[in-house]
């Protein structure tokens, strides 16, 4: 059986998609900006953008002069990635072996699934068809590789290569953009496409090779059609050729000698002589449950009954996939329309439902039942892969009936996990830290908050200072004492007298010379432990002012 490669080109991709996201209808020229080389420029373009002569690449403060009532709006590149595995997913219809060509383009191969549609041709009728209704223009090709299905695609349209049918560059888009401009045919304002008469299909505006004549279908082609560098492109231009049918009777060892073996192996990937898999981007794990009722619920203890019942199947799909849960979303379908959803984190990945149903419960009472609860819906947001844990010997396990129990050290950790993920679940789950020590030897820099759900305790020895450090850290506060480096008999204190009755030191403690940081420009400072007579036990320092007038100030209190 013969390959056959389709591939779609969305030439206005990003600006489609943002004009589907607005809510009013656009008939005014628009572009997506993006900054490149720190100026902006367009990269995309809707019809009237183009029709207005404004072109992809080209400045932003060209662009408004040609077109004062040009509408932009900034990239947005995550989105339009995730735009295109939409598409990518629309287009497993037509076979499962779809891939994305970022930032715009899909690559699929049709061999063997043509048929199931009504030929090539029906097929393409039915991708721009779909694609209209969408709001998108599409530029389709059809070859034996990829390579040359992709140059069909977009450059059959400046030539028109013997055996391929092809035609204009706008007869060759499926336009739903254009609904509201003026003086179109009714094709191109969103209705159906023109047919060959009384029930026949419509006729597709992409282009289709016949099998086994890629070298007449890309002959006439721009080199460009080839994915060359630019650079070798204008090697080849400034030689005097310029088509594709100019170097395909050149010596190899020539070619790839002079302008490079990337240029021989594009040029072969397209005639078919080098081999060019199409690799689909693989399914993403999906992990959820879904439970309907025949009749509304809305009572706390329904709620905890459906979710009991949605547990048991996802933990199972979380096992045999060897991942755990970190982040939990329970929907509730009212029969309104309306959806409430609540999320709850685990301090580590599990799938075991007695860990995941205490932190659920917590998150009942914020569901509004309202009229009733058509449908519950429980997913696994955001999952890890489970490590396996090997138990050794009896002194490390504990049966329980034909289970393994885990040992006590792992018992400990998974019960301050659970502590941790119902903190999280009434307080937010970054409102519970825990401290890890850092690469510093100044107080306030000695140790950092990081969040308990998403951190793991410090497995070392904590590096610990010279001397012992307060309980109790705060911004420096000045001390009413004599400017002298050894402690004073009696301060002032938050207006209060106190006399020293020991003290302890000194440390001395100077910031890292690569950092300038304003709190430390009073010099060098000299930390001392002193205990009041009335009872308190302070860390107090002695700053040896250079820039900044020193003096006594306490930093802490143990």
């Amino acid at each position: 059986m013969a390959r056959r490669i389709l591939s779609l080109w969305f030439p206005r991709l990003a600006a489609e998609r943002a004009m589907r996201m607005r809510r009013e209808a656009l008939d005014l020229p628009f572009a997506v900006v993006e900054d490149r080389a720190r100026a902006l420029v367009l990269s995309s373009l809707n019809h009237e953008a183009e029709a207005a002569g404004l072109t992809r690449g080209q400045a932003l403060r060209d662009a408004t002069a040609m077109c004062p009532a040009l509408v932009t709006q900034s990239a947005d590149p995550q989105g339009e990635a995730a735009f295109l595995t939409h598409l990518r997913r629309w287009a497993g219809k037509f076979s499962p072996w779809v891939a994305e060509e970022s930032p715009e383009s899909l690559i699929i191969d049709l061999t063997g699934c043509s048929h199931l549609f009504g030929g090539e041709e029906a097929l393409l009728a039915q991708v721009e068809g779909d694609c209209a209704a969408l709001g998108l223009s599409v530029r389709a090709g059809v070859g034996d590789t990829p390579g040359a299905a992709w140059a069909l695609a977009r450059f059959a349209g400046q030539g028109g290569g013997v055996g391929a049918r092809s035609g204009d560059d706008i007869a060759q888009e499926a336009r739903a953009t254009r609904s509201r401009a003026a003086k179109r045919r009714n094709w191109e304002k969103g209705g159906p496409l023109p047919t060959g008469g009384r029930g026949a299909p419509p006729r597709p505006q992409g282009v289709i090779a016949p099998s086994g004549r890629m070298r007449e279908a890309l002959a006439p082609l721009p080199l460009a059609a080839l994915r060359l560098p630019t650079a070798v492109i204008e090697s080849f231009t400034r030689l005097g050729m310029r088509r594709i049918d100019d170097i395909l009777g050149l010596p190899r060892a020539a070619i790839a000698r002079r302008f490079g073996a990337e240029t021989v192996k594009r040029l072969d990937q397209a005639l078919g002589l080098e081999p060019e898999p199409v690799s689909p981007a693989a399914a993403t794990l999906h992990f959820a449950a879904r439970l309907t009722f025949p009749d509304p619920i809305g009572k706390l203890e329904d709620i905890a009954a459906g979710v009991d019942r949605l547990l048991p199947p996802l933990c199972a799909r979380l096992m045999a996939r060897g991942h755990g849960a970190r982040r939990l979303r329970l929907q509730a379908f009212r029969s309104d329309g309306q959806v409430q959803v609540v999320d709850v984190t685990l301090a580590r990945p599990a799938a075991q439902a007695d860990r995941m149903r205490p932190l659920l419960a917590l998150k009942y009472e914020q569901i509004d039942p309202g009229f009733g609860i058509d449908c519950l819906r429980l997913q696994a947001v955001l999952t890890e892969t489970l490590s396996a844990v090997q138990h050794r010997g009896p002194v490390e396990t504990r049966f329980v009936g034909a289970s393994v129990a885990p040992s006590g050290a792992q018992q400990e950790d998974e019960v301050l996990a659970d502590l941790i993920g119902k903190l999280g679940a009434r307080l937010g789950s970054d409102a519970v830290t825990r401290s890890h020590p850092t690469d510093s030897h100044l107080p306030e820099k000695a140790s950092m908050p990081l969040a308990a759900a998403w951190a793991e305790p410090w497995a070392g020895p904590w590096p610990g200072p010279p001397g012992p450090r307060p309980l109790v850290l705060f911004p420096p506060e000045p001390i009413t004492a004599p400017e002298d480096a050894m402690p004073p008999a009696r301060f002032r204190w938050r207006r209060r007298d106190l006399a020293t009755r020991v003290a302890l030191g000194p440390e001395r403690i100077l910031p890292e010379w690569w950092f300038d940081l304003p709190e430390w420009r009073n010099g060098p400072r000299d930390y001392w432990r002193v205990e009041a007579e009335s009872g308190e036990r302070l860390w107090m320092y002695f700053a040896h002012g250079a820039e900044i007038s020193g003096g006594w100030f306490c930093h802490g209190q143990y």
